[in-house]
């Protein structure tokens, strides 16, 4: 069961929201914490075992993170397994459901941090609640992701 799920629906095809959530270098126009994310280790794009570091911003504190895609069915789901140095921290998702309409994306996110990681993520990251943080950050990420998958729905 995940920490945190958070969905919406959205006007467009499940190809089109999973090939933009599953770009991964876009993620930085989506999320509010995220500010961008490159390819690493020969990767060019979503599929399972591909690798990618992220750089996140919350006020001054900044931070990156090595992220492992362990999901990737196109259309339906895409999934990555984040880590800081050595230290696992969480595996968010994404599953994407046909609807009449479009279709319905998910958010989850698995929190995998210990208790030292725990301690040590708020004055790292500027967050004391991460669980509040990350519901308020992936209602706006699909806010956004869903602006961009209709917007580009509508000038097809």
């Amino acid at each position: 069961m995940a920490d945190i799920s958070v969905s919406r629906e959205v006007r467009a095809e499940p190809d089109l929201v999973w090939t933009f959530v599953s770009d991964v270098t876009r993620m930085g126009e989506w999320s509010p914490e995220t500010t961008g994310c490159r390819w690493v280790g020969g990767a060019s794009g979503a599929a399972v075992g591909a690798k990618f570091r992220g750089a996140n911003r919350n006020g001054w504190h900044r931070w990156s993170t090595t992220n492992t895609v362990v999901a990737c069915e196109p259309g339906r789901s895409f999934a990555f397994e984040t880590v800081v140095g050595p230290v696992k921290v969480a595996r968010w998702g994404y599953e994407i459901e046909p609807t009449e309409t479009g279709c319905t994306i998910t958010e989850t996110w698995h929190d995998q941090r210990g208790g030292l990681a725990k301690a040590l993520g708020g004055p790292t990251s500027g967050v004391s609640d991460r669980l509040a943080h990350n519901r308020a950050s992936m209602e706006t990420t699909l806010e956004r992701l869903a602006a961009a998958a209709e917007a580009a729905t509508a000038s097809d």
